[in-house]
């Protein structure tokens, strides 16, 4: 099913890396994530950066949520309808210089929206609800039907069970990185997210308050929830930026739910798990100094 692994070089602040993506078909829910380890062994050697999606192991967890299970509150009409849909999407988004591709995609928001919203308040509260778009790094894309995907539990102790895994099968000592392509800001010395969760480093929960102060600072990369090994946090934003550029050229990459809409070729609420599983994935990548 899978075609042989091609690497690409990727450079950064004068640091050359090796970049080979692990394929596999899509995990499903509750299957173990074992998949990733078995198709990265062979590529794998010693001091190797293996970075894992968030996403995969979320699902491989089950940490599945119906959306459809969700009546919308009024609270989540006003998120949807008001909040996100216009003042971002036509005031406050081209006013803070967002992306394009989000407000567009802002404007379009679906009724659904509503729904999704509701599980937001629900989930995480208000803090998290008021982030216009990419909510508590909750995942509409990779999930089939009207199922998102939240953040997996314990990313820490996913990477370094991986890690151990790792170097039980093939005797290789690797660094597992579990990463979420939700930025990590940076204003002075300080380092946060918005996300719930990420490793010790960096502040995380601070939800519309992070997102909104990280138009202040700079992006310094996708934020990692777990490390396995301790590396300097410099070389650790530097390996999952590295990871984020491939997956990013990667055929069949869905880093939004248009993406996934398209790819598939269906409406967003009838892609089923065997359609997601037609397509190759890549939830790691596998990161090598050059």
């Amino acid at each position: 099913m899978f075609q042989k692994q091609e690497y690409m070089e990727y450079s950064i602040d004068k640091s050359s890396y090796k970049l080979i993506p692990v394929q596999s078909g899509y995990i499903k829910p509750g299957e173990p994530y074992d998949v990733i380890i078995e198709n990265a062994v062979d590529f794998l050697e010693d001091g190797d950066f293996l970075v894992v999606s968030e996403t995969p192991l979320a699902v491989s967890q089950g940490r599945l949520v119906d959306e459809a299970e969700f009546k919308p509150s009024f609270s989540a009409y006003i998120l949807a309808d008001l909040w996100s849909k216009y003042l971002w999407g036509y005031i406050l988004g081209p006013l803070l210089g967002i992306k394009k591709r989000t407000i567009k995609n802002l404007r379009k928001l679906p009724p659904e929206a509503r729904s999704h919203k509701e599980v937001i308040l629900n989930y995480y509260g208000w803090k998290h609800a008021l982030k216009p778009a990419s909510e508590a790094g909750v995942d509409l894309s990779n999930a089939p039907g009207t199922c998102v995907s939240l953040l997996p539990h314990d990313p820490q102790s996913l990477s370094e069970d991986m890690a151990a895994k790792i170097k039980s099968i093939c005797n290789k000592n690797v660094t597992v990185m579990v990463i979420d392509t939700d930025a990590t800001y940076k204003i002075g010395k300080m380092k946060f997210t918005s996300l719930p969760i990420s490793i010790k480093e960096i502040r995380n929960n601070w939800g519309i308050f992070g997102y909104l102060l990280g138009r202040l600072g700079n992006i310094i990369g996708p934020t990692p929830l777990g490390v396995s090994k301790h590396h300097e946090l410099d070389e650790i934003f530097q390996i999952a930026q590295a990871a984020e550029e491939c997956q990013k050229i990667h055929e069949n990459s869905m880093e939004t739910v248009y993406e996934m809409q398209e790819l598939l070729d269906g409406d967003v609420t009838t892609i089923t798990i065997d359609m997601l599983d037609s397509i190759i994935h890549s939830p790691a990548i596998i990161v090598r100094k050059s």
